[in-house]
């Protein structure tokens, strides 16, 4: 499992979500093991039988005014019990002020509290995102990614076979580049995404020239940083036992990190010009998710003939 500190996320999204610390500085090397967040308004209240305590706590303007709104018996008690569980961190949003016995249980409990100056709506969504994408599983797997017509293609097979060669001809032909020979697979809301595992790439490797930088040759509209990922294509050297789909009535598919997308077994041979195949396979997908799949309406129109063949 994915964890990392507090003292990492304030390092990392200071700026952007406007983090400072108000604890003291040791309480930040305490994990966070989770990507959901949580809104405390109950446990504040006393209860605390379903307390996601395991989550970052976000407090917002409500959660604020019902602290101030307690004596200090009160407000004692009830942060105690609270700080009593492993909370990774507590965030205060709006720029709001916590009661000064809250800091100082906070520290003597070793428990983490950040500020935010951003709206609540603002740090909680924008949090959330940030974790989800963090937390989220991944895999890294050999392969091509390409944007052709706004569909994520990732290209597959052996080394060799020519992804990068396909990758780069389509790219002539005005689609973009995510990432070359390496593709790192997350699960974010549901759908695959695919992004490069590291910062170069955008770098491609054709074999009898050498490395080439696609952002630098052809732009920055050729190259995309991350895409979700629709479709599979399999490149494979033509078999002549292979049983190929003639028809695409039968629908294959393939699954990554418990996600299926459909997959096309695509045979490769001198003098086939696959970029233009992937391109009529990716027409021929934005056809099928519009609702209308040629190789049905095909079976159907022949069906027909046959029909009014027998009946003569």
């Amino acid at each position: 499992m994915k964890n990392f500190t507090v003292r990492e996320l304030l390092e990392s999204k200071k700026d952007d979500m406007l983090l400072s610390l108000v604890s003291n500085e040791k309480t930040l090397d305490n994990p966070i093991n989770f990507a959901h967040l949580n809104r405390p308004g109950l446990a504040l209240a006393g209860f605390l039988d379903r307390f996601s305590y395991d989550r970052i706590q976000v407090l917002g303007e409500t959660e604020v005014i019902y602290l101030q709104s307690l004596s200090e018996e009160d407000l004692y008690e009830k942060i105690k019990d609270i700080f009593s569980y492993s909370i990774p961190c507590m965030i205060v949003c709006k720029g709001l002020t916590l009661p000064y016995i809250v800091v100082d249980l906070a520290n003597n409990m070793n428990i983490a509290i950040l500020a935010s100056r951003l709206s609540t709506i603002k740090l909680y969504n924008g949090l959330a995102r940030y974790l989800n994408n963090y937390f989220a599983q991944e895999k890294t797997i050999h392969g091509t990614l390409v944007d052709v017509f706004g569909v994520g293609v990732m290209l597959t097979g052996k080394s060799g076979i020519g992804k990068s060669e396909c990758a780069l001809d389509l790219v002539t032909r005005g689609h973009g580049l995510v990432t070359d020979d390496t593709v790192t697979i997350k699960v974010l809301d549901d759908a695959l995404v695919g992004m490069p595992p590291r910062k170069f790439g955008h770098f491609m490797e054709i074999r009898g020239v050498g490395i080439i930088n696609i952002e630098k040759m052809f732009g920055i509209q050729r190259v995309r940083f991350n895409h979700g990922i629709d479709l599979q294509i399999e490149l494979m050297p033509w078999k002549d036992n292979f049983d190929y789909e003639r028809l695409g009535l039968v629908a294959n598919w393939v699954e990554h990190l418990g996600v299926n997308i459909p997959c096309i077994n695509l045979p490769v041979s001198p003098g086939k010009n696959v970029s233009v195949i992937i391109e009529v396979a990716v027409m021929n997908f934005i056809l099928k998710k519009n609702g209308y799949h040629a190789a049905e309406d095909y079976a159907q129109i022949l069906t027909e003939e046959i029909k009014k063949k027998t009946q003569l």
